[in-house]
Parts: C-alpha cells; sequence; structure tokens
C-alpha cells in the first residue's frame, strides 16, 4: 500500500494513503469531529429549561449557555486555523478533541451557573483548535473533483443533520437520565476520535515563520462578546439601559480596532485574500446569514414545544427528526445535484426552501400546535440547507491554495459561529422588545416577531445567491 511521507524540520510521519478502508476511517474522524463540535451547540438546547431550573438562569439569561460556547469557539476559530498551520492539522485536530472532551467533563459536573459558563467557554476555545482542521483535511487529502465532493457530501450531510440529530439526543439524554448528560456523551465520541485521527490520517505541511495574532483574537472576540451581551441586556431592560449603551460603544471600539490589527499584521486571522474572490465573499455571507436565522429558529421552536405546549424533552427532541432525516437525504445527493444542475443552482433551490420555511414559521398561533405550526417549518428547512450548504463549501472551498485551505475553513466555520451566536441575540433582543409590550400571550407575539427577522436573514441569503456565478464545471465532476 502507498504512503504519503509528511517532512518538516523535526520529524516524519507515515500514514497510509487516504484509499479504500483507509479513506473511510479517516473521513469518520473528520466528520465525527465535525458532527461533535456542531452537535453540543445544539444538543444544550433541549436541555436548557432543566438547566435554567437547576442552576438558577433568567429566561433570556438561558441563551448565554449557547452563546457562551459559539462566541468563544467562533472568534476563537481563526487563531485555532493559524495555530494548526504551525503545528499540524491532525495535531490541532486532536489536541482539540481531547481538551473539548475534558471541558466537557467539567460542564456536565457543573453545580452553579458560573462554572457551567466557563466551562461552555473553554468548550468552545477547545472547539476553535479543532475545526478548522476538519474542512482542512478533507482539502489536503482528497484531490479537487468527484473524490472531493463525495467526501463533501458526507461532511456536508453529517454537518447539517448534526444541528438537528443535536436536538433530538438532547431530548433522549435529558429524558432518560439528565440535563448533565447532554455533556458527557461527548467522552466515549471524544476518546474514539483521539484513537483514529493519528493512524488514519496524514499530518499536513507546518508552515513556519510569523506570531500568533493575539492583538487580532483578543479585540475581535471581546467585540463580538460586548456586542452579543449588549442585545441580550437591551432584551432584558430596554433600549435605555446605561450598561447595554456602554457594551455598544466598546463593541464598536473593540471591533474598529480588529479591523485596523488586520491590516497591519504580517500573518492576519482574517486572510483578506480570500475576499478578493466574489464568489467566495458572497458564499461567507450568506453562510452568516443563514447561521444567523436557524440559530433562531431553533432556540424558539425548542421554547415553543417545551414551555408553551408542554413537551417533554424526549417528545421535543423527536419532534426535531422531520428536519435531520430529509437534511441528510438531501445533502447525499446533493453532489448528483452538483454535476447535473450547476452549484448556483441547486444552492439557489435550496435557499428558496429555506426561505419559504422561515416565512411560514412567521404565522406561528397559539392554536396551531405542532403539526400545521413546526413541522411544515422543519421539512422545508432539512431540505433546504441540505441542498444550500455543500454548494456553498464547493464555492468557498474552489481554487484555495493548501497553504489557504486552513483559513479558508477556519472563516467560513467563524461566519457560521458568530452569525448563529449574533443573530441568536438580536432575536433575543426583539423577543424580549416585543413581549414586553403584549400582555396577551407575550411568547407568541415575542416569538412571531424573532421568526419575521429571521425570515428576513435568510431571504436577504437567498438574494446573495442569485448573485454567484457558477464555478467552472471541473469542479463539479
Amino acid at each position: 500500500m502507498s504512503t504519503h511521507v509528511v517532512r518538516d524540520q523535526t520529524s516524519t510521519t507515515r500514514v497510509p494513503a487516504p484509499s479504500g478502508m483507509h479513506a473511510f476511517l479517516a473521513l469518520a474522524a473528520i466528520v465525527g469531529t465535525q458532527l461533535m463540535l456542531l452537535l453540543d451547540a445544539t444538543v444544550v438546547n433541549v436541555a436548557l429549561p432543566g438547566i435554567g431550573t437547576h442552576l438558577g438562569f433568567s429566561p433570556t439569561g438561558m441563551s448565554w449557555v449557547l452563546n457562551v460556547y459559539t462566541l468563544a469557539f467562533g472568534g476563537l476559530l481563526l487563531l485555532g486555523s493559524r495555530l494548526g498551520d504551525l503545528i499540524g492539522r491532525r495535531t490541532a485536530l486532536v489536541w482539540g478533541v481531547s481538551a473539548f472532551t475534558l471541558a466537557s467533563v467539567a460542564g456536565g459536573l457543573a453545580n452553579d451557573s458560573a462554572t457551567l459558563l466557563v466551562a461552555r467557554g473553554f468548550q468552545g476555545a477547545a472547539a476553535a483548535l479543532a475545526a478548522p482542521s476538519t474542512l482542512a483535511l478533507i482539502a489536503t487529502s482528497f484531490r479537487e473533483g468527484s473524490e472531493r465532493n463525495r467526501a463533501l457530501s458526507v461532511f456536508s450531510a453529517i454537518s447539517g443533520a448534526g444541528s438537528a440529530v443535536g436536538l433530538t439526543v438532547g431530548g433522549m439524554l435529558t429524558d432518560w437520565g439528565s440535563w448533565r448528560w447532554v455533556f458527557f456523551v461527548n467522552i466515549p465520541v471524544g476518546i474514539a476520535i483521539v484513537l483514529m485521527a493519528p493512524r488514519f490520517i496524514k499530518e499536513t505541511e507546518r508552515h513556519r515563520g510569523g506570531r500568533f495574532d493575539v492583538a487580532g483574537a483578543l479585540t475581535g472576540t471581546l467585540g463580538m462578546a460586548s456586542l452579543v451581551y449588549a442585545f441580550i441586556r437591551v432584551g432584558e431592560t430596554g433600549w435605555g439601559d446605561t450598561r447595554a449603551l456602554t457594551s455598544f460603544a466598546t463593541a464598536v471600539a473593540l471591533l474598529a480596532a480588529f479591523l485596523v490589527n488586520e491590516t497591519r499584521v504580517e500573518r492576519p486571522l482574517v486572510v483578506l485574500r480570500l475576499f478578493t474572490d466574489r464568489n467566495r465573499a458572497l458564499a461567507y455571507s450568506v453562510m452568516l446569514l443563514t447561521a444567523a436565522g436557524m440559530f433562531g429558529t431553533f432556540y424558539f421552536s425548542t421554547q415553543y414545544l417545551q414551555t408553551y405546549l408542554g413537551y417533554s424533552p424526549l417528545k421535543t427532541g423527536f419532534a426535531f427528526l422531520p428536519l435531520a432525516g430529509p437534511l441528510f437525504l438531501a445533502a447525499r445527493i446533493a453532489p448528483h445535484a452538483l454535476a447535473r444542475f450547476g452549484a448556483k443552482r441547486v444552492a439557489t433551490v435550496g435557499s428558496s426552501l429555506a426561505v419559504v420555511g422561515a416565512v411560514w414559521i412567521t404565522q406561528l398561533s397559539a392554536s396551531d400546535g405542532y403539526a400545521r405550526g413546526i413541522l411544515p417549518t422543519l421539512i422545508l428547512i432539512g431540505v433546504g440547507m441540505g441542498w444550500t450548504m455543500m454548494p456553498l463549501n464547493t464555492f468557498i472551498l474552489s481554487g484555495v491554495a493548501p497553504k489557504d485551505a486552513g483559513s479558508a475553513s477556519g472563516l467560513l466555520q467563524t461566519m457560521q459561529q458568530v452569525g448563529g451566536s449574533l443573530g441568536l441575540s438580536v432575536l433575543v433582543t426583539v423577543f424580549g422588545t416585543v413581549s414586553r409590550h403584549h400582555r396577551d400571550d407575550p411568547f407568541i407575539h415575542g416569538a412571531t416577531a424573532a421568526f419575521t427577522l429571521s425570515a428576513v436573514f435568510t431571504s436577504v441569503a437567498l438574494l446573495l445567491v442569485l448573485s454567484l456565478r457558477q464555478p467552472p464545471r471541473h469542479v463539479l465532476s
């Protein structure tokens, strides 16, 4: 069997070439990592009412259990990508998964809100180290064209379905055990990945030189955290709150400093040349807006089912299966559709279905229930996301130089995580503001207002998809 030999200044690593069973196991370790990291962003959703009751979170404050994770994840992704360039992306994946597993243990053992939020922050930071290596390892391990597209279709299917599966798994673990098991479930998965990755994934070339962009990481992460905090604070207290206004001002200053810093440092976190490609820049924007809309839809749908309809965590989890199944099947069909119709047409159909689903749920009323109010939205969004994510991955990775693969992958996932975190905080703000002004059924009024803004995000994403240009045919074959 042939081997790839990867050399750097200190070591030589021999790993079987990615073919046959080795290719399958290498891809399994890569997508397993992605599944664990994405699942953790949603598996906690169903457990939130139990966490809130046990640890004393307020209704709007509960969103911090999600936001601390996504903020650390999104804010440090680009720094994690840079570290992967230095130490090798396989090594970064293994280190990140190891740290994530340990942080999951701490989260499951937490007995107060502060400890849980700290553990969630460490989970996000560890995820930021591991995640950029997933797509980057696919880009460097599988040849561009049909081979890479097949790997991307599996990656996209697992990534998309992982969000919905997380809700189902979260319901099962919470109902059969307790909310603590949504953290403990990561332990066996993490151990398996740490054992598999060194054996079946080849190490990448290590790019020495340059310094860590610590200033960029600090200003970017703290700036986004201040912005999210400001929106959530407004949702709790209103727009006249001094602390919220101060946080908005702090966020503007920090994010401005981040942008200035990125134009001056030798090795910036954001590789600006990635945005010189029009398609890639548009695809990144679509990822940001789509995540902003979808995170809010999951969050408020879960709250509607549990706190409004009285669903148990288990029943709530199973209620999201109609999202996971269609999404997974659509993502698996996507490579064939791409080869026949092109990435732009497939993404347009997928994004259009997502918009229809997002608009449908804006009509939610107190009398609708699950079958009429939630189910159609889940099916439409499931198919829509399955036909949107892989074409967008194709646009983003097409033509990327190997030295930029980690940065492109990290920026893609940064857009998803930051978009989800910022989008959720904005929607929570809208929910809190509207619900305070309606004494008759405040939840429905607040949730439908949030769903309406979510539909706006998704509609703008569709307009950007329509602006994409069809990539060269060889990328799809």
